[in-house]
């Protein structure tokens, strides 16, 4: 089913959703005195589709960089006449309490408020809007909404150095609240009343308390008859928590773990305890004792134990409390516990370390409200990617890709996530993925490398990049995986081995792609970032993979790109080109990437007079004779020639070499060439060379032309036969084969 969920198509809701918010005023909203949004009058919308706006909205501007938020979104929904809000969750600062005032006239059933640290006890009062419609809220690590401001009185001056003293309000309790059935008040601050605030709520069906340090939760009996689940996630237990939890009957789901690194804890788990539970909370289907020390041994001698398969009966039970138990529980945490590491664990789902479904089921548990575990249990998943085979691929990768949107600014879930994605979408795991997977991974990776600058992550997400096809699927984002990555480059102080993976993907990523993409990389300044490479290898003196990338990137980019061919000779490049063959005079795979560069340069015919000069000349003349990487040195700067001849002997305007003299050489060069060479090119098109053909200026040029086409025709029939007609080769062929000016043995190769 997981294979099919994620190979689905996007809903037509969701995608009409996401359409409307990217278009705000092109589809709901008109702009309002050029700032304001305002809702079309014309519009009336059910609380389905507005629910799903909000949620979306905020989860866009929360994992698409790309998205802006509205000052004004909130109020679109200030009318419950024209916009129905009934569920909505909201998250972190993208929400303001100006933001909850703009709703307050909806009759909310379902409030979840995560971490949202900028709202203050001005939207406590908001909340009481909602009292008579609420039955779900969560405040949780709303770390804020109990401090109020408080203007100090008198002087101006201490006005300025003070503004405002956050006081923290005492008297707001949940008064009113008559339907409120599930609350969750993770992380609130200290110095709230807790017994007080919540004392009004007749019957609370679940309550989460996760972080929050009570010494008496006596309280709590007076939801014994309606309490079905309690979270105390953190809560330094004591005998008398026990006992009061105990009395609790009708607990189905009872959560009392916690992060073992935190803080230090008086509390042991005993035999004992857990026996009471299992006794008394016979309704228990859910069970999360992770993190915690056992005093003492609560498993069954390995004697004893049933052998045969591993077993999720309680009468077989490894854990000895757990024999009482009526039915498997559906869900037992035992993550970092040794507990977890027994054979028979009487729960169809367990939260653990010992393999791989344990690990995600604590990834899955855990990410929303527990970053500091959830990255512990990736960092699990990352070993198992590593050195074992997932046999959950899908489920590991959506659950990874969860977390990191879901803690975007969390350094360890991105450090650990993008390290664990890199591993799960190598090459033996690509079979199983979907396209909308792939790019779900990607959309994640950019979001990690944009707001991540550390080192690790940024390496982590390079190195994932590199497991996909590029570019084709990087197409649907190439201008921001462009623009990190030169931004990656950019950076004054780099590591090597960043810059050289960014390096290679740069070069991939402008490789084989139509000729805008390159021109809008290349004003993206990606012909100045290469150059600077360059310049600072060349300084070092080294000739590494980063050198040759660079050049190859450049090459890559000035194919048929005229702007980019120009950019390179603006910001000197010939100047590092003469350089580079001066300092690095054995690097063969160096010379053929720059002279492959030239050939692109050479190509435009406004820039030519620019190669014009003795020194490039005579470069080129010499190189013709080069045997580096087999005939390719010597044919590129053949080709360099053969554009700056076809200009005619009035553009040549040098007196050294003599034009006759290069001529000759560049007819010798050819001569010397085997024409079954296999070639270290790759032609898009056939375009600057058959414009050499239908000409009687230059024979040598015609010469060169005619020798690589039937050089790539005959080593690479089945690649360059169909481009060669398909651009129009055949006639131009015959029609040079009756000119007068052409040569013999260039009429015999071309027929």
């Amino acid at each position: 089913s997981l294979k099919m969920a994620s190979d689905s198509p996007e809903s037509l809701m969701t995608l009409c959703t996401d359409y409307c918010l990217r278009n705000l005023e092109g589809t709901l909203c008109y702009l309002l005195d050029n700032e304001t949004l305002r809702l079309h009058p014309d519009i009336f919308l059910p609380s389905e589709i507005c629910d799903k706006l909000v949620n979306e909205y905020v989860e866009l501007v929360k994992t698409d960089s790309i998205f802006e938020p509205h000052e004004s979104f909130f109020t679109l929904f200030s009318d419950p006449r024209s916009t129905r809000l009934a569920r909505i969750h909201l998250r972190e600062q993208i929400v303001q309490d100006q933001d909850l005032e703009a709703i307050r006239k909806q009759d909310l059933v379902e409030l979840y408020l995560t971490n949202c640290e900028k709202l203050t006890a001005k939207s406590l009062q908001t909340l009481v809007s909602f009292s008579h419609t609420l039955i779900s809220l969560s405040l949780f690590g709303c770390c804020n909404i109990f401090y109020e401001e408080e203007n100090p009185g008198g002087c101006e001056d201490d006005c300025l150095v003070n503004p405002t003293r956050q006081v923290l309000v005492k008297d707001f309790t949940f008064e009113g609240f008559s339907r409120l059935r599930f609350l969750n008040l993770g992380r609130l601050i200290e110095g709230v009343n807790v017994e007080t605030l919540l004392r009004p709520l007749a019957s609370l069906a679940a309550l989460d308390l996760s972080g929050i340090q009570l010494n008496d939760v006596g309280f709590l009996t007076q939801w014994k008859d309606s309490l079905v689940s309690l979270v105390l996630y953190n809560m330094d237990l004591s005998e008398e928590h026990i006992q009061v939890i105990a009395q609790l009957r009708k607990l189905r789901h009872l959560d009392i773990s916690r992060d073992h690194l935190s803080s230090y804890y008086k509390f042991k788990l005993t035999r004992r305890v857990l026996n009471l539970f299992v006794e008394n909370l016979v309704n228990l289907t859910s069970l999360d004792i992770s993190g915690h020390t056992m005093l003492e041994n609560c498993t069954i001698p390995s004697m004893e134990e049933k052998m045969g398969q591993t077993s999720i009966e309680p009468a077989k039970s490894s854990i000895a409390p757990f024999r009482g138990l009526k039915r498997p529980l559906q869900f037992l945490g035992l993550f970092e516990t040794s507990l977890c590491r027994l054979t028979h664990i009487p729960a169809y789902k367990v939260s653990g370390d010992k393999n791989e479904e344990q690990v995600l089921n604590a990834i899955e548990a855990y990410t929303e409200h527990r970053p500091e575990i959830t990255s512990r249990a990736i960092n699990l998943l990352f070993d198992i990617a590593r050195i074992e085979r997932c046999s959950q691929l899908l489920r590991a990768l959506q659950l990874v890709i969860t977390a990191l949107k879901c803690h975007k600014d969390d350094k360890n879930i991105q450090v650990t996530g993008s390290a664990a994605l890199f591993y799960l979408t190598n090459s033996e795991y690509r079979m199983e993925q979907s396209v909308k997977l792939r790019r779900q991974v990607i959309q994640v990776v950019l979001n990690g490398m944009e707001s991540y600058q550390e080192v690790t992550v940024q390496r982590n997400c390079c190195l994932t990049l590199c497991n996909f096809s590029i570019p084709e699927e990087l197409e649907f984002q190439y201008r921001r995986v462009n623009e990190l990555l030169l931004n990656i480059l950019n950076q004054s102080r780099q590591d090597e081995s960043i810059q050289r993976i960014a390096v290679h993907l740069c070069n991939a990523l402008v490789c084989q792609v139509d000729n805008d993409h390159k021109e809008a990389v290349g004003k993206m300044g990606f012909v100045m970032t290469m150059l600077k490479l360059i310049q600072k290898k060349l300084a070092d003196k080294t000739c590494d993979q980063v050198m040759e990338f660079s050049w190859s990137a450049l090459w890559n980019i000035t194919d048929e790109t005229p702007d980019n061919c120009e950019m390179f000779l603006n910001y000197s490049g010939m100047k590092l080109f003469l350089e580079c063959l001066k300092e690095f005079p054995e690097k063969q795979e160096l010379h053929r990437n720059m002279l492959g560069l030239l050939g692109n340069v050479a190509e435009v015919k406004e820039l030519r007079p620019q190669l014009m000069t003795s020194q490039f000349i005579s470069v080129f003349s010499n190189l013709l004779e080069s045997k580096a990487d087999g005939i390719e040195v010597s044919y590129n700067a053949c080709g360099v020639l053969s554009h700056i001849m076809f200009d005619g002997p009035e553009a040549w305007g040098i007196c050294e070499p003599h034009r006759d003299e290069v001529v000759k050489r560049m007819w010798a060069a050819i001569q010397s060439w085997d024409i079954n060479s296999r070639r270290n090119i790759n032609y898009r098109s056939f375009e600057p060379i058959l414009r050499l053909l239908p000409q009687g200026i230059s024979p040598v040029s015609q010469h060169w032309a005619t020798w690589a086409l039937y050089n790539l025709v005959s080593v690479y029939p089945d690649k360059y036969c169909p481009l060669l007609i398909k651009e129009g080769g055949i006639p131009l062929l015959k029609d040079m084969i009756r000119m007068a000016s052409a040569r013999q043995e260039t009429k015999e190769m071309a027929r």
